[in-house]
């Protein structure tokens, strides 16, 4: 886990919180954890969107989460 990722104790208080998940129409959903350290990384380094680690996600879903 790198310092721009939420710890386990900060995912337990978030998770609840975050909206359920849909049926199972569509697209799997993203991993909403990975898409939130995605925008944290974001929000901490400034670094352009497009230069946004893959491990995070998709870029896009990140942002329009956001």
């Amino acid at each position: 886990m790198s310092r721009h990722e939420i710890s386990e104790q900060q995912w337990e208080i978030i998770e609840p919180l975050l909206p359920v998940k849909r049926t199972n129409m569509g697209r799997p959903p993203a991993d909403p954890r990975k898409t939130l350290n995605g925008i944290l990384y974001i929000l901490k380094t400034g670094c352009p969107w497009a230069d946004m680690p893959r491990k995070y996600g998709s870029p896009t879903t990140c942002w329009r989460r956001l």
